[in-house]
């Protein structure tokens, strides 16, 4: 990838989706604007960024920004896993805020910039669950079906523009957000065994897919949902 001097905006950055992704860009020669409510240690020098809760009015990010943007990628996201009859109105309001709503007004940040730069990449994290029916995912499967939508529309309104939006969709992975469904070896080997290839996602089975949406190796990639979910939404092996 040839992304010298190229501007990217990562939205929810100290997941550790997000840090591998700001990580491989910057060894690309990459400038990263970076938002989240806390910085992290993980990453490289040389990332501006910017305190903030994805939640709540971003009233800075206009003069954050750069007058270009080649890509932004929210990995902003929340797994809340109750059975429907335990989740309240609050529960789907809140992880729609997170998941969708989020990236909607981050987008509209972002859009003169993406515009400006000639030929763009935007890129959202979905789930396996927005398509695939899973005890305990109502909420969440809510959120992500709402952001795939969104994303799939946007595409069609933004391509005169050429800027390219597309979706990851993950399965379950490795994560500190995942933590409590892979505390244990026994749920660890459960997991894997519930994915047709063996095993559960790691980050960078993420962010590799996320890299590739965001290089002009996609150039004609716009409008889609790319699963990476070790074939659990397509496939069965029983």
């Amino acid at each position: 990838m040839n992304l010298n001097g190229k501007n990217y905006f990562i939205a929810g950055a100290t997941s550790a989706i997000a840090t591998t992704l700001i990580n491989t860009l910057s060894e690309h020669g990459a400038n990263i604007y970076a938002i989240a409510r806390k910085t992290s240690d993980g990453w490289p020098e040389g990332v501006n960024f910017l305190e903030a809760d994805v939640t709540q009015s971003l009233d800075g990010i206009a003069g954050f920004l750069p007058q270009q943007l080649h890509g932004f990628v929210y990995c902003a996201g929340s797994i809340n896993l109750k059975p429907f009859s335990r989740l309240s109105g609050d529960d789907f309001l809140n992880d729609f805020r997170v998941n969708t709503l989020g990236a909607i007004n981050l987008t509209r940040d972002a859009l003169p910039a993406l515009k400006s730069a000639a030929g763009a990449s935007v890129v959202f994290v979905s789930s396996v669950a927005a398509n695939t029916g899973m005890p305990f995912h109502t909420s969440i499967s809510t959120a992500k079906a709402g952001l795939e939508g969104f994303a799939v529309a946007l595409a069609a309104e933004v391509a005169a523009q050429q800027i390219r939006v597309n979706v990851v969709a993950p399965s379950l992975t490795d994560t500190p957000l995942a933590a409590n469904l892979l505390s244990t070896n026994e749920k660890k080997e459960a997991s894997a065994k519930r994915h047709p290839l063996g095993r559960y996602g790691t980050p960078n089975d993420i962010s590799s897919a996320i890299e590739f949406l965001l290089s002009d190796n996609s150039g004609w990639v716009t409008g889609q949902v790319l699963a990476v979910d070790g074939g659990m939404g397509a496939l069965k092996t029983f």
